[in-house]
């Protein structure tokens, strides 16, 4: 094992000079439990914890440790442990909106391609889809998307059309990693075949997706061994079970770096660009740029391109709802990092209100 086996690269060298100089020697989280991580590194791999001092000088949690991430650390005397001291910059980052919760966790960092799993079973959501490509975007990585269990699909090219018309020039691979191997139609490809292209060494690949859509089972066939935990399809449900517990770096014997995740049963997005929803809603975006005004709400306004599509069935309702559904998460999330929109945000509902509170007294002489 080496660094740049590990996904080491020139610009994290060139971060790592000052640690140097001080002694510190470069790992990669590969496991991060609550209090403690996993690391590996050239000499093998360690169990680490963070310093008090990078505990008390880090504001935010999202700053901390997590897979996928370089860190500087110092191993312990005689010992398989090392202390974390500090976490180089992060190229790419894979972000939510914790679940239940108001900060932002980090999934996975310094990825270079996202495979948006999906399955081809009960669970296949078009609009779901669209959220994970929203997010995978604005993480800074290429996002892939992989449309697993084919099996299960009376026409696994149909969907393969359906869901390449709303993400065009993302690509799209059909795989069943549970029979692989096995006879398949044309249109269905090996995991190894369908992923070569991104499974280059040194490279870092995240696996994201809703519980049960076969990631684990895809991490399985990328290692040549059954090393993650798998399970078969609900009896009630006709879908995946989850299995996988904890976020896990891994190393394939094609050199690629692979994430594998815990299944999400929601998405919440934290730090989405609007370009970014608006990459993922090209064929919305091109609408709107064809409307009369330039800041047409698409309510009705005369000239609307958008209302055009809708009402004659060239815009799918759904997808529209769901494009609006993820703007109004997007200006939520932007008004939750940063102060200043949320006090403007504040400011205009009071001016409204104090607007409205006005034309009432006009209104009924009070």
């Amino acid at each position: 094992m080496t660094l740049f086996s590990l996904g080491w690269n020139s610009l994290l060298a060139d971060a790592f000079v000052s640690h140097a100089a001080a002694g510190l020697v470069p790992a990669r989280v590969s496991v991060q439990h609550k209090h403690a991580y996993e690391l590996l590194a050239p000499d093998g791999p360690m169990e680490a914890a963070c310093t008090g001092r990078l505990l008390h000088s880090t504001v935010d949690r999202s700053a901390l440790p997590a897979v996928g991430d370089w860190v500087a650390v110092r191993r312990r005397p005689g010992e398989t442990r090392a202390d974390i001291h500090a976490v180089l910059p992060r190229r790419t980052r894979f972000s939510r909106r914790a679940a239940g919760e108001d900060f932002e966790q980090v999934v996975a960092a310094n990825v270079d391609t996202v495979l948006v799993v999906t399955a081809l079973d009960r669970d296949y959501n078009l609009r779901r889809l669209e959220r994970y490509l929203a997010v995978s975007r604005a993480s800074g990585a290429a996002p892939v998307i992989v449309l697993n269990k084919a099996d299960l699909h009376p026409d696994p090219a149909a969907a393969g059309a359906e869901v390449a018309a709303i993400a065009p020039g993302t690509p799209v691979v059909i795989v069943s990693a549970a029979v692989d191997g096995a006879p398949e139609p044309a249109t269905i490809c090996p995991v190894a075949s369908a992923l070569a292209p991104w499974l280059v060494p040194g490279a870092t690949l995240a696996l994201l997706g809703s519980s049960g859509v076969g990631k684990s089972t895809l991490i399985n066939r990328l290692l040549g061994e059954d090393r993650q935990r798998t399970g078969g399809l609900s009896g009630t449900m006709g879908k995946g079970r989850h299995t996988t517990t904890r976020r896990e770096l891994l190393l394939t014997p094609s050199g690629a770096i692979v994430i594998d995740t815990p299944g999400m049963r929601e998405l919440q997005i934290w730090d989405v660009a609007e370009e970014d929803v608006d990459q993922t809603f090209a064929d919305i975006a091109a609408l709107a740029a064809r409307c009369r005004f330039g800041d047409c709400a698409h309510r009705g306004e005369p000239g609307c391109a958008v209302q055009a599509a809708r009402e004659d069935g060239t815009l799918a309702e759904s997808r529209w709802q769901s494009y609006q559904k993820l703007q109004r998460e997007q200006a939520y999330a932007a008004r939750r990092a940063d102060p200043e929109l949320e006090r403007a945000n504040q400011a205009k509902w009071k001016k409204l209100h104090r607007q409205l509170r006005a034309r009432n007294r006009v209104k009924y002489g009070d």
